[in-house]
């Protein structure tokens, strides 16, 4: 084989394998590059993983929802919205389907530096750590949460002035913010290695 042809060949092997990563880049890094992501969104209906060592927030609701993808379909979900939080250490990675290949992110690495966000939504599915809620109210109705957000009337809610959680564990299908800082930012491509 001529050596032109050998290089040809080994460039569209190379090119085929990083079409995943590139596309698992694209979906992931639109959202920050813009520092807002509407809420409306068509979902991807691929969960990912979100974990920090603690998030404090005031202005905190939650109710339960649903997020459409691209085809409509429903994927139930419990809405959380946070109007001011901070993240210390946060870690959010995602695993392309069938591959050992994903995406890790983290961010928020220095204490005296968290990762900031102002009316950050999260779809998740599964929420894990130790909670402190001050000024908590169970059983309100969704249409009248204390933050800009809320759910349908009749929905049953809660909220509270401030939330902290140590230890986040969360597994979710979207997150939305106004702005999202992401100090000391290092995304790169993994073996498909989660955060928790």
């Amino acid at each position: 084989m001529k050596l032109s042809a050998l290089t040809r060949t080994r460039r569209g092997r190379a090119m085929l394998a990083a079409v995943p990563t590139v596309a698992v880049i694209g979906v992931l890094m639109g959202g920050v590059a813009q520092g807002a992501v509407p809420v409306s969104m068509a979902i991807s209906g691929q969960q990912f993983k979100i974990g920090a060592d603690l998030l404090e927030g005031t202005g905190f609701s939650q109710y339960a929802g649903e997020a459409k993808d691209a085809d409509g379909k429903s994927h139930p979900v419990a809405i959380a919205n946070i109007k001011d939080a901070t993240l210390h250490n946060l870690c959010q990675s995602v695993k392309v389907p069938g591959m050992p290949l994903g995406l890790l992110i983290s961010a928020g690495t220095d204490p005296k530096n968290p990762v900031k966000a102002t009316d950050l939504q999260i779809g998740m599915s599964d929420l894990r750590g130790t909670a402190q809620f001050n000024q908590i109210r169970i059983g309100v109705d969704a249409s009248t949460v204390n933050t800009k957000a809320h759910g349908s009337k009749g929905d049953f809610a809660m909220d509270s002035d401030a939330i902290t959680i140590d230890d986040l564990k969360q597994v979710s299908s979207s997150t939305s913010a106004a702005v999202f800082k992401l100090t000391d930012l290092h995304l790169k491509i993994s073996d498909g290695t989660e955060c928790f």
